[in-house]
């Protein structure tokens, strides 16, 4: 690699992984820090309940994850979980297949022009950030329901 070659890269594929893996992991502790009964039905304003925002991040991630490295733009399919210990049990076997096909990714797709699931024309890179910070955006909302519910979350700095 060039010297300019270094310079205009700034995160590479191993880093960005390792930066979208460590939200997933503070956005699993938001949903420990929530009491059973509140993850599934307080919300603020008419907003959904945190559940169905972790299920949100559940159903984009892996298949973005999928799409972006083989073009295969497959919707999640699974029953929505109804407890607290299914909704982190579906969290942590999606972390893990993000964990597995993410190296898989062709350098070349980060890149690449795709309409992911039929959708959203936008390079791979452009995809999984959309991801990131669809989960970051409404992570902050599970900060305000826990606040709301007098519950202190997770420090948002802390990702490991």
């Amino acid at each position: 690699m060039t010297a300019t070659e270094t310079s205009k890269q700034i995160l590479d594929a191993e880093k960005l992984l390792e930066h979208w893996q460590g939200h997933r992991k503070l956005t699993r502790r938001v949903i420990e820090a929530f009491p059973e009964d509140k993850l599934f039905t307080f919300s603020i304003g008419g907003m959904r309940p945190f559940s169905e925002l972790a299920l949100e991040f559940i159903k984009m991630g892996e298949p973005i994850v999928h799409g972006v490295a083989s073009g295969e733009w497959k919707e999640w399919s699974g029953a929505a979980p109804k407890t607290k210990a299914e909704l982190l049990a579906l969290w942590d076997k999606s972390s893990e297949a993000i964990e597995r096909i993410f190296p898989q990714i062709p350098a070349h797709r980060f890149s690449e022009s795709d309409k992911a699931f039929g959708k959203w024309e936008s390079p791979g890179i452009g995809v999984i950030l959309y991801a990131i910070d669809n989960e970051i955006h409404h992570r902050g909302q599970g900060y305000v329901y826990l606040r709301a519910l007098g519950i202190e979350p997770p420090p948002f700095w802390e990702r490991s």
